[in-house]
C-alpha cells in the first residue's frame, strides 16, 4: 500500500491530573499530540505506511516529540527544523457538567513561521497515495496556509487522494483573515472532506438544516442538505463525512457518524460512552480509522465508515490524543463485542 503523508502542528500537551482544575493542580503531565500526527499515529498502529510532516525548533523538547512519534513507526525524516519554539496547548479536563478547557499557547511557534518552498513536497510526496490536512492548519498563520495551499496542489498534480477535516477553531483565526476567506480555495483541492455542522458554516459559509446541536438531539438524515451542498461547491469531492455527537454531559456522549457519496448516506451504529477517559483527539482517531478503512476495504463505505466510528469510540477510553489501539480491536468492536471483559 502507498503511503500516507500528514502535514500540520504537533504541540507539547500539558494537561492537570485527573479532573483537578489550572488553579488547583501544582503539577501537569507532559505528552504531545496534534490533529494530523495523531492521524498518523493512528494509521501507523494499523500498519499503513505514514509520513508526519512539521517544522520545528531543533532543541530536545521538540527531539523528545519525534523520537515518539518514531516509536510508533511514524515516518518522521520530512521534518523540517528552524524557529524558536514547539507549540503548547493547557488541558484541564471537565466532568459531568463541567466542560473541558484548553489553553492555547501556540504564537510565533516553528510552524507558524513557515513560508513557501521549505518543504520538498516532490520528495515527500513520492511513493504516496493519500495526504491528509485540517483546517487547524491554515488557522495557524497566514504562511502556514500558504504551505497547506503548496501541498494540496502539488499533491492534485500528482493523483494522490486529499482529505481535510475541516475542524474550525474560532480561537485560532487571528491573523487577519477569516476561515471562509481561506478555507474554500483550499477545500476546494480535496477528495474526502470530514466536518460537523458547525465546521461547514464557520469554514465554508454552508449552513445546515434542520440541526438543534444544543438541543441535544442531532439527526443523521439532517446532515444530507450540507453535504449536498459541499458536493455541489467543491467538484472535486467524493465523500463528505460527519461525526455526530451527542453531549449528555462531559462524561457520556452518544458517537456515531454518516457518509455521503453523491448517492447514499451511509449511517453508522451509535455507541454510547457512558464514561470518556479523554475525548481530545477523537476526531483525529476517526479520520485515521477512515482513511484506514476507505483504503482496506475498497468499494465498501459502510464497513469503512463502521470501522472509523468504533476507532473513535475506543479512543474515548484512552489518555492522551494518540489513539492506541491495533486493526483487531476495532474489528472486535465493530463485531459487536463491547463487553469490555479481560482478554487472557
Amino acid at each position: 500500500m502507498k503511503k500516507t503523508v500528514t502535514f500540520g502542528e504537533v504541540m507539547l500537551r500539558l494537561a492537570t491530573p485527573g479532573y483537578e482544575r489550572f488553579g488547583q493542580s501544582n503539577m501537569l503531565s507532559a505528552t504531545f499530540g496534534g490533529g494530523e500526527a495523531n492521524v498518523a499515529v493512528s494509521l501507523a498502529n494499523y500498519g499503513i505506511p505514514v509520513s508526519f510532516v512539521t517544522r520545528l525548533p531543533k532543541n530536545d523538547i521538540a527531539d523528545s516529540c519525534v523520537r515518539e512519534l518514531r516509536g510508533f513507526g511514524v515516518d518522521v525524516n520530512d521534518i523540517v527544523y528552524g524557529g524558536n519554539r514547539i507549540g503548547i496547548y493547557y488541558l484541564e479536563t471537565g466532568a459531568v457538567s463541567r466542560a473541558s478547557k484548553v489553553i492555547y499557547d501556540r504564537a510565533g511557534s516553528s510552524i507558524a513561521e513557515i513560508e513557501s518552498g521549505m518543504i520538498d513536497w516532490d520528495k515527500v510526496f513520492e511513493g504516496a497515495g493519500w495526504f491528509h490536512w485540517t483546517g487547524i492548519t491554515p488557522a495557524i498563520s497566514a504562511g502556514a496556509a500558504r504551505v497547506c495551499l503548496e501541498a494540496i496542489k502539488a499533491a492534485n498534480q500528482r493523483g494522490i487522494t486529499v482529505s481535510c477535516d475541516l475542524n474550525y477553531r474560532k480561537n485560532l483565526w487571528k491573523y487577519g483573515k477569516s476561515a471562509m476567506e481561506v478555507m474554500p480555495e483550499l477545500v476546494a483541492g480535496c477528495d474526502v472532506i470530514l466536518g460537523n455542522e458547525e465546521d461547514a458554516e464557520k469554514a465554508l459559509g454552508i449552513k445546515p438544516e434542520g440541526v438543534n446541536v444544543e438541543g441535544g438531539k442531532v439527526t443523521a438524515d439532517a446532515y444530507l442538505s450540507v453535504s449536498q451542498q459541499i458536493m455541489a461547491k467543491f467538484p472535486r469531492c467524493k465523500k463528505v463525512i460527519t461525526t455526530l455527537r451527542s453531549s449528555i454531559n462531559a462524561n457520556h456522549n452518544n458517537w456515531a457518524g454518516v457518509l455521503y457519496d453523491g448517492k447514499t448516506l451511509f449511517k453508522s451504529p451509535e455507541y454510547q460512552i457512558t464514561h470518556i477517559v479523554d475525548r481530545v483527539g477523537g476526531g483525529d482517531s476517526f479520520m485515521g480509522g477512515l482513511i484506514y478503512g476507505l483504503q482496506t476495504y475498497t468499494g465498501d463505505d459502510q464497513k469503512a465508515l463502521n470501522f472509523a466510528v468504533a476507532a473513535s469510540c475506543l479512543k474515548h477510553t484512552i489518555y492522551g490524543d494518540y489513539n492506541r489501539v491495533s486493526v483487531a480491536e476495532v474489528e472486535k468492536l465493530m463485531n459487536g463485542d463491547a463487553s469490555g471483559r479481560v482478554s487472557r
